[in-house]
């Protein structure tokens, strides 16, 4: 074994974030990290990423990165504070520019042009980083959201929400920028890996039968993932995919989320009055019906 995962769960947002290093030289990463946000209070907490920082403290692990799968939608990403408190790099796929300029009007927040004054490595399919001596290769999977990016380090790939536990599915693909047959060619790349492939999900929404659990096998999601498996095609998945999202209503940290996680993780600049604003843009009901 060269490499030791520590999962964390956060049971307010389902999420899975992950403490990955390598044994011998001690350089980790932390994939897919979370803020605490409370909506109603307006109220912002980092006790999930704190006790990250301090398992990599009591570890004497050296933090190199802090990774995330996507731009994601239903959490705010702890990425800037991680790199704020421990110097580690901020990484995410290159294709967050694309996702940005599609919200940049929703919410009255300028495109940025160099990203490299928000993310300190933008990454792409094939491309490889290194903890040590041991490689985090990148795999592009779009389809949730067109930035959505899987991370293989041995035989376990972090995969974001492309893929959820075979009991749950898979991602949703109805926002802007997704697409139910990439996720589909997405899926089918991860199920082409070894059997014997630990999944790592970043969330799970447990039925009432079981407790959470975040990895599953390759081989496993294969054979039962109710969404997508060996008895299905492409058109199956379609056509299974866009009836579900039909059904799905809007993430609650929506647009929290985004409007932090789309740049740079950083949290709204402080106004006049030293107060940072979260935006909730708002439709009415008449303009909803018309459009």
């Amino acid at each position: 074994m060269t490499i030791h995962i520590k999962a964390f769960y956060d049971k307010a947002t389902g999420t899975g974030t992950y403490v990955v290093h390598d044994v011998l030289t001690r350089q980790a990463a932390v994939i897919d990290p979370v803020l605490h946000f409370d909506s109603a209070a307006g109220t912002v907490g980092t006790r999930l990423a704190d006790e990250q920082l301090s398992y990599v403290d009591t570890e004497n692990l050296q933090l190199k990165y802090v990774c995330d799968t996507h731009a994601h939608a239903d959490h705010l990403s702890a990425a800037a504070y991680l790199k704020a408190k421990s110097g580690a790099k901020t990484v995410i796929s290159k294709g967050i520019g694309e996702v940005q300029a599609r919200f940049s009007q929703r919410f009255n927040k300028p495109v940025v042009a160099d990203l490299s004054t928000l993310y300190d490595v933008l990454v792409g399919e094939g491309d490889t980083l290194t903890l040590g001596d041991v490689a985090i290769n990148v795999i592009a999977t779009p389809g949730h959201t067109s930035d959505s990016t899987s991370y293989l380090i041995e035989d376990n790939i972090f995969v974001g929400d492309t893929l959820f536990m075979p009991d749950v599915g898979t991602a949703r693909c109805d926002f802007p920028g997704g697409d139910a047959a990439q996720l589909y060619n997405s899926i089918s790349r991860i199920h082409c890996l070894d059997d014997n492939t630990t999944i790592w999900v970043c969330h799970d929404y447990p039925p009432s039968h079981r407790k959470a659990s975040l990895h599953t096998t390759v081989a496993e999601s294969r054979r039962s993932n109710i969404h997508v498996n060996d008895n299905m095609n492409e058109s199956d998945f379609i056509a299974v995919r866009t009836k579900r999202d039909s059904s799905l209503a809007v993430p609650k940290l929506l647009y929290p989320s985004l409007q932090v996680n789309l740049w740079g993780a950083q949290l709204p600049a402080p106004e006049a009055n030293g107060t940072r604003y979260i935006k909730i843009p708002l439709t009415t009901k008449e303009n909803a019906n018309a459009n």
